[in-house]
Order: C-alpha cells, then sequence, then structure tokens
C-alpha cells in the first residue's frame, strides 16, 4: 500500500492501550474496540482522528484489523460470534496479535479464509514497558507478501519482527519462548531460595549467576530489579505466563513429543497461578515459591 492502511484495533487493555497509541502517534486512522466502553472512550478522548467502533459494521472500511484480547476464544468470539469478520471486506487483513493456541489459529485462519479473508498471528514479548516504549518483539507467521504489507503497522510497536513460519507459528513460538521463560524463572528461584537457606544472600546468588554459566534474562532483568527489590512491577501477569506455559505443554501433546520438564514447569505455574489474582505479576513466584518452604 502506497498510502498507510486505515486500522481497527480491539482491545484496549495494559497491551493494547500502549500499542493503539503507538499506531496512532505514527499516523495511522485508527477505529479502536473494546468490551470496556469507558476503555474505547477515554482512548477517543485523548487520541484525536480515532474512531470508537459502534459495532461490526465499524470496521467495514478498515485495511487491517489487529486484535489485542486475552486468549483464541475471545478472538474466535469476536470475529465470529459477534460479526465482525462478516463486516470485514474480502481482502481486508486480520492480525492476531494476542496469545492464542497455535492450533485453534490455523483452523480459524482456514476458516476466514473461505470468506476472503487474509490472517497473520503475530503476538508480541517484551510486556507493558516494552509496548510503551515501542520495543516489543513480534513473531510473525503468515505469508510473505502478507507479512511484508505490516512491516509498516509493526515499526512503531517493535524493536525486533521475526518472520517464524506459516499461520500459527507465531503462536507457537509465543508460547515456547515464554515456557523457556517461566522453567529459568522457577529454577532461579528455587536456587535463590536454598541459596539463602544456606546462607547466601540473593543479591550475591544472582551476582554469582550473572558471571557464570547460570546467567539469564531472568538473573540479568529481574530478580534484583522486580524480585528481591519487592516491587515485582514487570507488568506481566502471573496466570497470563502460566497460560502461555500451558498452550506449551498442550502442543507438545498434540505433537506426540516428550516434554518431561515442560510438564513439571506447567504443573508449578498452573497450581499457583490458581491461587492469585489476575494481578498479581509473574515476577512473585519469587515471594509464592519462597513461601512454601
Amino acid at each position: 500500500m502506497s498510502r498507510k492502511p486505515t486500522l481497527g484495533f480491539i482491545g484496549l487493555g495494559k497491551m493494547g492501550t500502549p500499542m493503539a497509541s503507538a499506531l496512532h502517534r505514527a499516523g495511522f486512522a485508527l477505529v479502536v474496540g473494546d468490551l470496556d466502553d469507558k476503555a474505547v472512550a477515554g482512548f477517543v478522548e485523548q487520541h484525536p482522528g480515532a474512531v470508537a467502533a459502534a459495532g461490526p459494521s465499524s470496521y467495514g472500511e478498515v485495511d487491517v484489523l489487529i486484535l489485542m484480547v486475552p486468549n483464541s476464544a475471545v478472538v474466535e468470539a469476536v470475529l465470529e460470534t459477534d460479526g465482525t469478520a462478516a463486516a470485514l471486506r474480502p481482502g481486508t487483513l486480520v492480525v492476531d496479535m494476542s496469545s492464542s493456541v497455535p492450533t485453534r489459529t490455523r483452523t480459524l485462519a482456514a476458516r476466514l479464509a473461505t470468506v476472503g479473508l487474509r490472517f497473520v498471528d503475530a503476538p508480541v514479548s517484551g510486556g507493558v514497558r516494552g509496548a510503551v516504549a515501542g520495543k516489543l518483539a513480534v513473531m510473525a507467521g503468515g505469508e510473505s507478501s502478507d507479512l511484508d504489507e505490516l512491516v509498516p503497522v509493526f515499526e512503531p510497536l517493535a524493536s525486533t519482527v521475526i518472520a517464524v513460519g506459516p499461520v500459527g507459528s507465531g503462536h507457537a513460538a509465543k508460547a515456547l519462548n515464554n515456557l523457556v521463560s517461566a522453567a529459568t524463572i522457577s529454577v532461579t528461584v528455587e536456587a535463590l531460595q536454598l541459596g539463602r537457606r544456606f546462607g547466601i544472600t540473593p543479591e550475591i546468588l544472582t551476582e554469582v549467576l550473572n558471571s557464570s554459566s547460570g546467567r539469564s534474562n531472568t538473573s540479568e532483568n529481574k530478580v534484583i530489579q522486580f524480585m528481591t527489590s519487592g516491587t515485582f512491577g514487570s507488568g506481566f501477569a502471573l496466570q497470563l505466563m502460566a497460560k502461555d506455559v500451558g498452550i506449551a505443554v498442550d502442543l507438545a501433546d498434540d505433537l506426540h513429543q516428550e516434554a518431561e520438564v515442560a510438564h513439571e514447569v506447567a504443573r508449578q505455574w498452573s497450581r499457583i497461578a490458581a491461587e492469585v489474582s489476575p494481578e498479581t505479576d509473574h515476577t512473585q513466584m519469587y515471594e509464592l515459591i519462597g513461601a512454601e518452604s
């Protein structure tokens, strides 16, 4: 497209609002929607020119429809149950930036293709801080021509965009990334608590990890910043991490792939997620695992 595409954006939550704001600053015409009417009204008030969707028909003229909602069930409800997909013009590019189930993504894309809609899955990593800074990592699955078309759309949102493979691959990569992240958090926290019991402070052991082979994103960017400081303010919920880990192990089961460690990590995160509120930050695993000892 020589002109900037008109964007529909559904999902003005903790991640969606800063993402939509970045697209507005970049000069994209926006039609925005959310189940929370106050969130939509507030966004439109703060972003002159953005239009509040008044129902599925409001997206009838958009070139690209972005969804940033909780899961596959909500994506399918918005597009199919609520009739949003039926309101889109043939050829419209639908972009699911949520953390959805890869197998459901592929079947949904196939259904949308029968009515002439294109589909890309493009989940993100980087949390609220990355969304606010416009430095997310995007893992995109879809046709290369569709991904090329989305380059100017992703540019205000992300510092890294990786074309992972065909539709569904982005969601698979996101779940697998978070599986590794969750496993690293679990073992790092357990090591810190063991060290503490032996008499090594978490701060000193973190220094050891960061100077040695145990170094990880958790030890470098989460322990001191969010865990031992007690702020627990990374901006990514524990329950969302548990959901992504569950998606990863379900994928392993679907593919008949043995994943012993992954299943143990999933069991731990699922159990603890059931005991906390939706607002609990995932870095609070430091406190929650420690409380069990």
